[in-house]
Protein backbone atom coordinates (compact mmCIF):
# COMPACT_ATOMS: atom_id res chain seq x y z
CA UNK A 1 0.00 0.00 0.00
CA UNK A 2 1.07 3.56 -0.69
CA UNK A 3 1.31 5.91 2.29
CA UNK A 4 1.67 9.63 1.54
CA UNK A 5 2.61 12.42 3.91
CA UNK A 6 2.25 15.97 2.62
CA UNK A 7 5.16 18.02 3.92
CA UNK A 8 8.48 17.18 5.53
CA UNK A 9 9.09 14.18 7.76
CA UNK A 10 12.05 13.92 10.08
CA UNK A 11 13.48 10.73 8.58
CA UNK A 12 12.66 11.27 4.92
CA UNK A 13 15.35 10.96 2.30
CA UNK A 14 14.84 14.41 0.85
CA UNK A 15 17.52 14.12 -1.86
CA UNK A 16 17.09 10.60 -3.24
CA UNK A 17 19.38 11.31 -6.18
CA UNK A 18 22.40 11.80 -3.90
CA UNK A 19 21.34 8.85 -1.73
CA UNK A 20 21.10 6.62 -4.84
CA UNK A 21 24.73 7.24 -5.83
CA UNK A 22 25.93 5.73 -2.55
CA UNK A 23 23.35 2.96 -2.13
CA UNK A 24 22.30 1.35 -5.41
CA UNK A 25 23.35 -2.17 -6.24
CA UNK A 26 24.17 -3.43 -9.74
CA UNK A 27 21.40 -6.05 -9.70
CA UNK A 28 18.79 -3.34 -9.14
CA UNK A 29 19.60 -1.85 -12.54
CA UNK A 30 19.10 -5.09 -14.48
CA UNK A 31 15.88 -6.11 -12.71
CA UNK A 32 12.86 -6.16 -15.02
CA UNK A 33 11.03 -3.37 -13.21
CA UNK A 34 14.09 -1.10 -13.41
CA UNK A 35 14.56 -1.84 -17.11
CA UNK A 36 10.89 -0.96 -17.69
CA UNK A 37 11.05 2.25 -15.64
CA UNK A 38 14.28 3.37 -17.33
CA UNK A 39 12.77 2.71 -20.77
CA UNK A 40 9.53 4.52 -19.90
CA UNK A 41 10.83 7.55 -17.98
CA UNK A 42 14.28 8.14 -19.52
CA UNK A 43 13.63 6.53 -22.93
CA UNK A 44 16.85 4.55 -22.41
CA UNK A 45 17.80 0.88 -22.67
CA UNK A 46 19.74 -1.06 -20.03
CA UNK A 47 22.64 -2.88 -21.68
CA UNK A 48 24.06 -4.22 -18.42
CA UNK A 49 24.33 -3.09 -14.81
CA UNK A 50 26.85 -0.35 -15.65
CA UNK A 51 25.89 0.67 -19.18
CA UNK A 52 22.64 2.26 -20.26
CA UNK A 53 22.02 3.47 -23.81
CA UNK A 54 20.50 6.95 -23.77
CA UNK A 55 19.24 8.41 -27.07
CA UNK A 56 20.35 11.86 -25.89
CA UNK A 57 23.60 11.20 -24.00
CA UNK A 58 24.81 7.95 -25.57
CA UNK A 59 26.23 5.30 -23.23
CA UNK A 60 25.78 6.32 -19.59
CA UNK A 61 26.15 4.73 -16.16
CA UNK A 62 23.34 4.51 -13.59
CA UNK A 63 24.78 7.69 -12.04
CA UNK A 64 23.58 9.68 -15.07
CA UNK A 65 19.99 8.45 -14.97
CA UNK A 66 17.35 11.06 -14.24
CA UNK A 67 16.59 11.86 -10.61
CA UNK A 68 13.07 10.53 -11.20
CA UNK A 69 14.27 7.07 -12.23
CA UNK A 70 16.84 6.95 -9.44
CA UNK A 71 14.09 7.71 -6.93
CA UNK A 72 11.77 5.05 -8.38
CA UNK A 73 14.53 2.42 -8.26
CA UNK A 74 15.16 3.27 -4.61
CA UNK A 75 11.44 3.00 -3.86
CA UNK A 76 11.36 -0.42 -5.51
CA UNK A 77 14.43 -1.91 -3.85
CA UNK A 78 15.12 -0.22 -0.52
CA UNK A 79 13.52 -1.48 2.68
CA UNK A 80 9.96 -0.37 3.44
CA UNK A 81 11.15 1.65 6.43
CA UNK A 82 12.82 4.19 4.12
CA UNK A 83 10.75 7.29 3.32
CA UNK A 84 11.50 9.00 0.03
CA UNK A 85 10.68 12.47 -1.23
CA UNK A 86 8.20 11.62 -3.98
CA UNK A 87 8.34 15.20 -5.25
CA UNK A 88 11.75 14.31 -6.69
CA UNK A 89 9.66 12.54 -9.34
CA UNK A 90 7.42 14.06 -11.97
CA UNK A 91 3.81 13.13 -12.62
CA UNK A 92 5.05 10.63 -15.23
CA UNK A 93 6.29 8.53 -12.31
CA UNK A 94 2.94 8.30 -10.51
CA UNK A 95 1.89 5.05 -12.21
CA UNK A 96 5.21 3.48 -11.21
CA UNK A 97 4.84 4.59 -7.60
CA UNK A 98 1.41 2.94 -7.50
CA UNK A 99 2.84 -0.21 -9.14
CA UNK A 100 5.68 -0.44 -6.60
CA UNK A 101 3.18 0.02 -3.76
CA UNK A 102 1.14 -2.95 -5.04
CA UNK A 103 3.90 -5.26 -3.82
CA UNK A 104 5.22 -3.55 -0.71
CA UNK A 105 4.48 -0.94 1.91
CA UNK A 106 5.78 2.32 0.47
CA UNK A 107 5.85 5.63 2.30
CA UNK A 108 6.65 8.86 0.48
CA UNK A 109 6.46 12.53 1.23
CA UNK A 110 5.01 14.97 -1.27
CA UNK A 111 5.44 18.72 -1.41
CA UNK A 112 3.01 19.09 -4.28
CA UNK A 113 -0.17 17.35 -5.43
CA UNK A 114 1.10 14.53 -7.64
CA UNK A 115 -1.29 13.41 -10.37
CA UNK A 116 -2.10 9.75 -9.70
CA UNK A 117 -4.73 9.72 -12.46
CA UNK A 118 -8.49 9.87 -12.52
CA UNK A 119 -9.24 6.17 -12.07
CA UNK A 120 -9.83 4.21 -8.92
CA UNK A 121 -6.84 3.40 -6.71
CA UNK A 122 -7.19 -0.35 -6.35
CA UNK A 123 -5.45 -0.65 -2.99
CA UNK A 124 -6.13 2.91 -1.93
CA UNK A 125 -3.65 5.53 -0.79
CA UNK A 126 -3.32 6.31 2.90
CA UNK A 127 -2.90 10.02 3.59
CA UNK A 128 -0.80 10.01 6.72
CA UNK A 129 -1.64 13.63 7.62
CA UNK A 130 -5.26 12.62 8.28
CA UNK A 131 -5.11 8.82 8.46
CA UNK A 132 -7.74 8.61 5.71
CA UNK A 133 -7.49 6.04 2.91
CA UNK A 134 -8.54 7.51 -0.43
CA UNK A 135 -9.69 5.46 -3.41
CA UNK A 136 -9.96 7.97 -6.25
CA UNK A 137 -8.59 11.30 -7.44
CA UNK A 138 -11.41 13.39 -5.97
CA UNK A 139 -10.81 12.03 -2.46
CA UNK A 140 -7.05 12.29 -2.93
CA UNK A 141 -7.11 15.93 -4.03
CA UNK A 142 -9.48 16.87 -1.18
CA UNK A 143 -7.12 15.36 1.38
CA UNK A 144 -4.05 16.84 -0.32
CA UNK A 145 -5.52 20.35 -0.27
CA UNK A 146 -6.35 19.99 3.43
CA UNK A 147 -2.82 18.79 4.19
CA UNK A 148 -0.99 21.40 2.16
Amino acid sequence: MLHVYFGDLENEIYNPEAYFINQYEDEWITANISRDMIRDIDDSIVIDSRVIDSPVLGPITPRELSGSVKTLILMAFEDSDKIFNGSACGNNCAKWILKIAENKELTITLHNIMDFGTGEYEKGIEILNSGKIVHNSREYVEEAVRAL
